[in-house]
């Protein structure tokens, strides 16, 4: 039964096996483990046994059942001052709003000039292009840009943003922000931009354009993201 034995109960075998498996990151953080049905095939043992030690797993925070699509690895949690950045997801959860995106596009591409020199790397090396639509209680809210270098997250490309937000696989992957620098604008949206947000071709969007780094210095994201006036409201606070 591979790594399986018969020196304490099944289950708690199960659960140290698969442990070791997310620990040595055969599981990475962000991705889906194998299905009870085939765990219990692996092993020889029962899916309920399979069962009970993936639950022992969630309920220690290592995995994240998600309805309908699997078990997926969470790995290790960081702490993070949300008082300084705080992504989407946190902002409607605060405001008792249900967060849900709508991944349009998710790729690798080259760098080029431009972001070589944002994020202090070379013209060729790739980074990770992802556009969503972020929704507030299903209603269409935003539309988010980011760009985030290869090396930050390698694994970025197997990982679902839609069920995980950019901040948790920061988190996953010991990554701490540490400070952003953000600008607004007042712009149009193109015509498919436009249809995707739903809102009346007239009307101006807000751009937030935002440059994040880590407790090392570097940058580690750009993040373009366009916020309907008519949906948003932004407060600043200043202190002396």
């Amino acid at each position: 039964m591979g790594d399986v034995t018969y020196q304490s109960p099944i289950y708690l075998q199960v659960r140290e096996v698969v442990r070791t498996k997310i620990e040595e990151g055969e599981y990475a953080p962000g991705t889906a483990i194998p299905s009870e049905n085939e765990l219990a095939e692996r092993y020889g043992i029962h899916r309920q046994t399979v069962r009970s030690a993936i639950d022992a797993l969630v309920h220690e925070g290592l995995l994240k059942r998600v309805a309908g699509k699997g078990v997926y690895v969470l790995g290790r949690k960081m702490e993070r001052n949300l008082d300084e950045l705080q992504g989407f997801t946190q902002t409607m959860l605060e405001k008792h709003v249900k967060p849900s995106f709508k991944i349009l596009t998710k790729t690798l591409r080259r760098a080029g000039e431009k972001y070589a020199l944002m994020f202090g790397i070379e013209p060729d090396d790739e980074i990770y292009y992802i556009k969503r639509l972020c929704k507030a209680d299903n209603e269409p809210v935003s539309l988010e840009e980011i760009f985030i270098p290869y090396y930050v997250v390698p694994k970025l490309i197997g990982i679902d943003l839609s069920i995980f937000s950019v901040y948790e696989v920061y988190d996953m992957y010991g990554i701490k922000l540490e400070r952003a620098r953000q600008t607004l604008d007042l712009v149009h949206l193109e015509q498919n931009d436009i249809r995707t947000l739903g809102i009346d071709p007239e009307l101006p969007v807000m751009l937030f354009q935002c440059v994040t780094y880590d407790d090392r210095g570097r940058v580690i994201e750009f993040n373009r993201n366009y916020a309907r006036g008519d949906k948003c409201n932004f407060s600043v606070h200043f202190k002396k």
